[in-house]
């Protein structure tokens, strides 16, 4: 490939391309040779368009940078295809992998970690089978202080004693606790969300009230004992899920009385409903209304089971997220009077 460059231009070639042309040079031009000066050659110039590589060793998996290079299975410019996604610094998977939370937190355990870290806080919940995280947010991890680990990108690290008895392994990675988990969720998290976490433990039977309360009797008077203690108080076995849980702590905590979860209404011994929030002896009931409650089939199951419970004097009362956000004062003052007219 042969091109001449005027000598007025300035430019001088490498790897012994010679050059020469007789129009204006625009920037496109430049772009091209300032690729063959740096040493892109000529199969990239005539293949920019090539299908991406991707070995059969490497296809449907996680793996680390480093070592592959090394093996000589992909070179640097080729991770940089649409083949692969990064996951963190160095871990990259097959870009036809759906990455979760839970897909992120092994890579960042298999290839990152030093002794003394561990999944933490959600992360760990997810890890354990509960609620999880969306796959871009930041993996919770602990490090004890005796080991130096971060700052690092991906990656929300937490900084507190570890004890043997705080770490279990769950397919081979190293996870803390339920129990350890609650605690490490009323010290980073609002009291609610914390509580709506605890709330997934305690109604998977990963963790029992039993095991926080005996927790909190060790931990008496360490450094955030009250928060847990006052989270503890709050969960409930019952909840069904997280915005459900979320709910129930902020009636409870702008001074309402406690509601029953899950509550289960029967009539003449046949069921009825079941309803999320609830004070039975009052027949006032609270709904969260999720994105589920948009489906039109489900739309009318709500409907037919309001009608019967209508028909047994219940009151029930509505919320959804937008309320929650933006109208929550307004929803509490009309629970209020719910809860007060009944009582009269």
């Amino acid at each position: 490939m042969r091109l001449h460059l005027p000598r007025k231009s300035g430019y001088s070639a490498k790897n012994g391309h010679s050059f020469s042309v007789s129009a204006p040079i625009g920037p496109d031009v430049w772009v091209i040779l300032r690729g063959l000066r740096g040493g892109w050659g000529r199969e990239r110039l005539a293949g920019m368009a090539r299908a991406p590589r991707r070995p059969a060793g490497l296809a449907g998996q996680v793996f680390f940078a480093r070592d592959v290079i090394h093996r000589g299975l992909l070179t640097r410019n080729e991770l940089r295809t649409s083949a692969w996604q990064r996951l963190f610094h160095n871990v990259y998977a097959d870009a036809r992998l759906a990455i979760s939370h839970r897909t992120r937190c092994r890579a960042a355990a298999s290839w990152l970690f030093p002794p003394g870290c561990v999944i933490a806080g959600r992360s760990a919940v997810a890890l354990h089978g509960g609620p999880e995280p969306q796959p871009d947010e930041p993996v919770e991890v602990l490090v004890d202080p005796t080991s130096r680990f971060g700052p690092f990108g991906g990656l929300l690290i937490h900084v507190a004693p570890l004890r043997d008895t705080d770490i279990q392994r769950l397919d081979d990675v190293p996870v803390t606790t339920a129990v350890r988990t609650c605690w490490d969720l009323t010290c980073w998290l609002e009291t609610g969300e914390a509580v709506a976490h605890i709330d997934a433990l305690r109604r998977m039977g990963l963790v029992h009230l039993e095991d926080l309360e005996h927790y909190l009797f060790e931990h008496r008077g360490a450094r955030g004992w009250r928060r847990f203690a006052e989270a503890v108080s709050l969960s409930d076995a019952g909840a069904e899920s997280l915005p459900e849980s979320r709910l129930r702590v902020r009636i409870v905590k702008a001074g309402l009385p406690r509601p029953v979860t899950q509550h289960v209404i029967n009539r003449n011994g046949c069921f009825v409903a079941r309803v999320d929030l609830a004070w039975p002896d009052l027949k006032v009931a609270v709904e969260y209304d999720g994105l589920w409650h948009r489906d039109p089939t489900q739309f009318h199951r709500d409907r037919q089971r309001l009608n019967k419970m209508l028909g047994d004097d219940w009151l029930v009362l509505h919320v959804t997220s937008k309320r929650m956000r933006e109208d929550f004062d307004s929803f509490l003052t009309e629970l209020r009077s719910a809860l007060t007219s009944r009582r009269r």
